[in-house]
């Protein structure tokens, strides 16, 4: 098993930078930060940029692996975010991991003017913006047009340090969603569905895992080529409540077949609310053992 947490860009980094140390010290697989213009209503805060962040990230860490969780097309085109991912991929020494997302629904959604987009719509743009992003990052010189989004001659050089590109992590809850994970990802990351009572959600996350396996199967693929991440603070309870209660959930999340779980730094308040007593508690004497199966 192997545990990530998040880091909110929700800290000027003069504070934000001893974070994302201390998840590379403690032994951290790797470490996200969220992709957004703004999130909820943390949007009357500070907020930071997450590939800005991810880079200067790259350069107090050393072995950490990095991602977005989650980039999506709600306010990016592949061809201008290629020139930041082979950056961060490169700044990086090739740790970086892509997270990426059809993108819901406020903030982001209508901050540029834009509307918001059914679900439907939603994933058919993802679509697009997944395969031509996929495309550039392995091809200089992408010429390509779709109904969303198009590219004349579109560069990647020197490409990344990962070969033949930087892994996707893919956001999948649907059908639609979980075949792009099954074609173009190199993992797949699920919230479950959303309940108020831990047991429905864990009964969600059981029933995606089994829909994954089918997509896999229709694709033709070996299910043990793709990593299979689950958030955990996407249940009803915070993961991070006490050490025992993150080893619980951890050790559920392995049963179902997941290879990675992913927990959040605790904030004093609103999201994501807790005891930072407690993550330390899990870093330094839970997480090895935990790794270790």
């Amino acid at each position: 098993m192997r545990i990530g947490i998040v880091i909110l860009p929700d800290q000027r980094w003069s504070d934000a930078q001893q974070r994302w140390r201390r998840a590379d010290a403690w032994g951290f697989d790797h470490a996200w930060t969220y992709d957004h213009l703004g999130w909820r209503d943390l949007v009357d805060g500070p907020w930071f940029d997450s590939m800005t962040t991810l880079t200067a990230a790259a350069t107090v860490t050393s072995r950490i692996r990095l991602g977005t969780l989650v980039a999506s097309p709600n306010f990016r085109h592949p061809a201008a975010f290629v020139r930041q991912i082979t950056t961060v991929d490169d700044v990086s020494d090739g740790r970086l991991l892509l997270g990426l997302g059809a993108g819901g629904v406020g903030f982001d959604a209508m901050v540029l003017g834009g509307e918001e987009l059914p679900p439907r719509q939603r994933v058919d743009r993802f679509a697009e913006f997944t395969e031509l992003l996929d495309l550039i990052l392995r091809t200089d010189g992408t010429t390509w047009r779709g109904q969303w989004f198009a590219a004349v001659d579109a560069r990647n050089n020197p490409g990344c340090v990962q070969r033949p590109r930087v892994p996707f992590v893919v956001a999948a809850n649907g059908p639609r969603s979980m075949g792009l994970a099954a074609r173009f990802g190199q993992g797949w990351v699920t919230t479950g569905t959303v309940f108020d009572d831990l047991e429905s959600w864990w009964s969600s996350v059981a029933g995606l895992s089994a829909r994954m396996d089918a997509a896999l199967e229709a694709a033709g693929r070996d299910p043990a080529t793709l990593d299979r991440h689950l958030l955990l603070d996407a249940a009803p309870v915070f993961s991070l409540v006490n050490a025992d209660f993150f080893a619980e959930q951890a050790a559920r999340a392995a049963r179902l077949g997941f290879t990675d779980v992913i927990t959040h730094w605790p904030r004093t308040e609103s999201w994501y609310a807790g005891d930072e007593a407690v993550l330390v508690d899990v870093a330094t004497r839970l997480l090895p053992e935990l790794q270790r199966g």
